[in-house]
């Protein structure tokens, strides 16, 4: 059980209470606010998913000294050394798309002339179906 006391604990929930207030704020917030939010969130070098990547990347250390001791089973360090690893790839499929986000997140100065019709792409066509 954990000492909800500890300032590392308190703050690991206000940070989990922080997020899910960000969450709702994306949830309703007007595209170019979300992708303001978006592209924060997902740059690698400063934003959200980087640092919860290195986090979970010191809980696989934290796990490997503690499995290796017989603290903790090996298959924790496992799952924390896979989960580090899934997140660093999903980070760096997300950092293609980020610099498209931050795009989006300027608003543009309206223009005179009159704008093309949007068209969903062939992956969202095929998701409606």
């Amino acid at each position: 059980m954990t000492d909800s006391n500890l300032p590392s604990v308190q703050l690991a929930e206000a940070i989990a209470k922080q997020l899910g207030q960000l969450r709702r704020l994306l949830a309703l917030a007007p595209p170019h606010v979300a992708a303001q939010i978006l592209a924060s969130v997902l740059d690698y070098d400063t934003g959200i998913l980087g640092e919860v990547t290195q986090l979970v990347e010191t809980g696989s250390r934290f796990a490997k000294v503690h499995s290796e001791h017989g603290v903790l089973p090996p298959e924790v360090w496992l799952a924390l050394g896979r989960a580090t690893n899934e997140l660093d790839s999903v980070g760096g499929d997300l950092a293609e798309h980020t610099g498209t986000i931050k795009q989006v997140a300027r608003p543009t100065a309206p223009s005179s002339r009159p704008t093309a019709a949007q068209v969903a792409s062939a992956m969202v066509i095929r998701r409606r179906r």
